[in-house]
């Protein structure tokens, strides 16, 4: 691309490749060469190599390549001039003056210039009211209270717009710019900004008014937009600046300009929603934060956050608004290939007030018990849907199936298919073959036809099938069996588990157990199952103790069995976040249920 002896080929000789391929992808020597996940595809297995002595870059993967320019090029969307002007700052070669192609281009260039040094202004302004007027003495009472030190206040450029209604619009009208000539009218020029608003009689005002400021810069450090928070009753709460030539809010994540280099070396992010919730976590010593803005995620945010790292812990907040926006962002997040965990935080706490008032130290405990994603939708699935019935269970289903299709990695899809049959007690094959269906159907939820509701059935496996028909035959035994039942809790969890609890009910109001009184409360699914039985005329459908005994065994086996299995993944939870007490106490579950596993046998 960069001819010999050409301005480009002296910046091309000065750059060095790796560290530039290094600043949007984390790389790792292998041999003579630098691997890492590619930028521009979803990969689990790295397949992106960078070559430090021929000075290009290559994806064995998709097939992308090429040199430092096309590299710059490909993930800033620029122009060949544009990306040779990057890598020469970055590399502190100054590139001789060069005349735009256009009028149109130079005009552009001039105006995001002109724009970006208003709001450095602007900045600097709101700071100055901040710190240097009775009005902004209050507001940095206010801010105190909040838990923000003097340090952070001037980390994050805080400041404040005061109720005059024109205050920053004489300033920006006394600063000139230095960029020359070619541009709007001053006013104009103030008004591209967003920056100011213009009433019906045409007069320019303030936009923002008695409100705490929050810069928000690019990715490069620039002031490009604010954000303001009410400090009275004003409406909105917050409100930001407009869509302008320079600030456009879905492809900006607050902060990321600061926390990247400790994105990269932590390899994951931590996702929060605001401003003060991206400050406070900040404060509570994890670098690695970055916020939406208050925005729903964008696919062009999670691009962004992609090239430092493809682990993200989503920290929103735990109220009905905060949790359908985990639940969105999930999507997009998993279908660019990220490992996702959600930090959980209890009712009542987004992380700005959660790090006030338990701490910093208490947060970052918290960040180390987030939960794999799956895992904290099981979690919610389970306090929404009643697993204990069919209808309960397709509603999960309908509810886990969009985010498990997304997941890119087949044996991580099949891993957490698995789980979830099992969490769900249906049959593992049904829920693989829904998810293959869906995934080719592209369609969001689970349909399942009246012969698949049949397999779903059979999750209430033959022996509790047998044991309820010799419960509704056999009067003789069925006062011993439902104590037995009762005394073993071997029902818990099963598939018939609804029908097992209204059959013991019965049996301790002393109220006889029939076929309309157990079919009544349940199911349709159970029901069903409960009419067909009815209907077995067969001479052995009445059964024995014995038999009958031998069908609990089995259930308090499968029980058992399955306690076992979420003690073991506990176990492992426990000894990643290194917690002593609380594995001892698994551990000496684990013994009990694997004694009773072998006493039972």
């Amino acid at each position: 691309m960069a001819e010999p002896g050409s301005i480009a080929e002296r910046v091309k000789q000065q750059a060095d490749i790796v560290r530039l391929v290094g600043d949007y992808v984390r790389l790792k020597k292998s041999g003579q060469n630098f691997l890492g996940l590619c930028p521009f595809h979803s990969e689990k297995t790295p397949s992106f190599a960078v070559h430090p002595v021929k000075q290009i870059y290559h994806c064995f993967g998709c097939g992308a390549g090429g040199d430092v320019f096309k590299f710059v090029m490909e993930m800033e969307k620029v122009s060949f001039p544009e990306a040779l002007k990057l890598v020469a700052d970055k590399v502190g070669v100054r590139l001789p003056e060069r005349r735009p192609r256009t009028p149109e281009e130079a005009k552009a260039t001039r105006l995001r210039s002109a724009l970006v040094e208003l709001h450095e202004q602007a900045a600097q302004f709101f700071q100055e009211q901040l710190n240097q007027t009775k009005e902004g003495k209050l507001v940095r009472d206010y801010l105190h209270d909040r838990g923000l030190t003097d340090q952070l206040i001037q980390t994050f450029g805080i400041g404040y717009a005061s109720g005059m209604g024109d205050a920053l619009l004489r300033r920006l009208r006394e600063r000139g710019t230095q960029t020359g000539g070619g541009l709007p009218a001053k006013n104009e020029l103030v008004e591209a900004s967003g920056l100011v608003n213009k009433d019906e009689r045409g007069t320019l005002y303030d936009r923002f008014r008695r409100r705490v400021m929050f810069p928000i810069w690019n990715e490069s450090g620039r002031v490009v937009a604010f954000g303001g928070r009410a400090m009275g009753d004003d409406q909105p709460k917050y409100l930001n600046s407009p869509e302008t030539p320079i600030y456009s809010k879905s492809r900006v994540l607050y902060n990321l300009h600061r926390a990247k280099e400790a994105i990269r070396k932590q390899d994951y992010a931590v996702l929060v929603e605001g401003y003060l919730d991206c400050i406070g976590v900040h404060a509570a010593g994890v670098g690695n934060v970055v916020a939406t803005c208050g925005t729903s995620l964008t696919d062009l945010q999670v691009r962004l956050l992609a090239r430092s790292a493809r682990n993200v812990v989503v920290s929103f907040d735990p109220d009905t608004a905060g949790v359908a926006a985990t639940e969105r962002s999930l999507n997009l997040l998993l279908e660019q290939g990220f490992q996702v965990r959600v930090l959980a935080l209890p009712s009542g706490f987004d992380p700005d007030l959660f790090v006030r008032e338990k701490g910093g130290p208490a947060y970052r405990e918290k960040l180390k018990e987030s939960l794999p994603y799956l895992e904290y939708l099981a979690e919610r699935a389970r306090g929404q849907f009643d697993f204990r019935r069919q209808e309960g269970k397709i509603a999960a289903l309908n509810y886990l199936l969009p985010y498990l299709a997304r997941v890119p990695n087949k044996i991580r899809r099949s891993e957490w298919a698995t789980e979830l049959a099992q969490r769900l007690q249906i049959e593992e094959a049904l829920l693989r073959e829904e998810l293959r269906r869906a995934a080719a159907e592209r369609r969001p939820e689970v349909k399942l036809r009246p012969e698949q509701a049949r397999v779903l059935e059979s999750a209430a496996k033959p022996a509790e099938r047998r044991l309820l028909q010799i419960l509704l035959e056999n009067e003789a035994i069925r006062a011993d069996l439902l104590t037995e039942l009762e005394d073993s809790g071997a029902h818990k969890g099963a598939g018939l588990e609804t029908v097992f609890e209204q059959a013991l009910g019965l049996g301790r109001a002393g109220e006889s157990l029939t076929l309309e009184r157990l079919a009544e409360p349940v199911g349709e699914a159970e029901r069903r199952l409960l009419f067909e039985m009815a209907f077995d005329d067969s001479t052995n459908a009445r059964g024995t103790l014995e038999e009958a005994r031998s069908c609990l065994a089995a259930m308090l086996r499968r029980k058992l069995e399955a306690e076992l299995r979420g003690v073991q993944g506990d176990i492992e939870q426990a000894e990643r976040k290194k917690s002593g007490g609380e594995l001892r106490e698994l551990l000496a579950r684990k013994q009990a249920l694997r004694k009773a596993l072998a006493e039972l046998n």
